[in-house]
């Protein structure tokens, strides 16, 4: 639960903030035909009464209660959704990857502080991945692939191992290939911006040891391919137990570590990028934005979010 108030010049100003942490993450809840079991009904059930009960007086008649990848692709998302509903009274909402994407996008121009000029954003999710590119507030172009970071593990590095060094290039031939055959992928421009919004992307940023520049405007870590390829086969010689004691990695992401890092230097190659900008506003600030009317205008009112 994520309540933001937005001042003109100064973005989004965070008034309220709850997390809840699954006990069982949400893709480890499905079964073998991508069904959501009732164990991971209940457990987002749960999570959304109790952030939505922690709100409590600040909560306001706008909120915009969402789900992403998991919940969306699962075959029996409307069987869930309707279950949440009754037991909390809060209907979750499903965004298309294409709008993901496009929110994830006016985010990125937001953040960049630049209100034209070419601009390529990439973000990785666990079950898809998001691009976007255009000239202005709102892209040209967007697509939304089924390589996220979560999906590439389970599908090609079962437990986030790989068996051999041939395993890790069919790998990465499979991911350039899907790249490569997606229509109308965009490239950077040599007179624009890439930018990565994603936690993926931060992670490897932070363990590529890129030092963050947040003391100026709009700038943050950068990551770089040749920094990505000098550490994959760092992830690949150590495994998942020793990943969570390298730097940067998250406990709660180690085990797409590697499968997240081969769809990273897979995305900025296919996009031509050399290196990407690391934005900390993804899909849900772009959401923020676009409903408090800052995108254009910038009324002065509150907004929850429930993600």
């Amino acid at each position: 639960m994520t309540v933001v108030r937005w001042r003109p010049g100064g973005g989004l100003e965070p008034v309220f903030s709850y997390k809840v942490r699954l006990r069982l993450r949400l893709h480890e809840a499905l079964d073998r035909r991508g069904r959501l079991r009732e164990v991971g009904i209940t457990s987002v059930q749960r999570a959304v009464a109790e952030a939505m009960a922690a709100v409590g007086v600040r909560r306001s008649p706008t909120v915009f209660p969402f789900a992403t990848s998991v919940i969306r692709d699962a075959p029996n998302r409307e069987q869930a959704i309707a279950q949440v509903a009754r037991a909390t009274g809060t209907r979750l909402r499903v965004l298309p990857g294409e709008e993901e994407a496009r929110l994830a996008y006016v985010a990125a121009r937001q953040w960049t502080g630049s209100e034209s000029g070419p601009l390529l954003m990439l973000d990785i999710g666990g079950g898809t991945v998001e691009i976007a590119s255009g000239r202005g507030a709102q892209p040209r172009s967007v697509l939304s692939l089924p390589l996220g970071a979560r999906r590439i593990t389970r599908d090609w590095l079962p437990g986030g191992a790989i068996a051999s060094t041939a395993r890790l290039e069919e790998v990465g031939e499979f991911l350039g290939h899907a790249l490569s055959a997606a229509p109308g992928l965009p490239v950077a421009a040599r007179d624009g911006r890439a930018v990565a919004c994603s936690k993926t992307f931060e992670q490897l940023a932070r363990l590529a040891g890129t030092p963050s520049r947040r003391r100026k405007p709009h700038t943050g870590r950068q990551l770089t391919l040749s920094q990505l390829r000098r550490w994959i086969p760092v992830l690949a010689d150590a495994g998942p137990a020793r990943w969570t004691r390298l730097p940067g990695i998250s406990r709660h992401r180690a085990g797409q570590a590697l499968a997240g890092a081969l769809v990273a230097e897979a995305l900025l190659t296919a996009c031509e990028a050399e290196s990407v900008g690391i934005s900390p506003w993804s899909t849900r600030e772009g959401l923020l934005l676009e409903h408090l009317g800052a995108v254009s205008a910038a009324p002065r009112h509150d907004l929850p979010l429930v993600g």
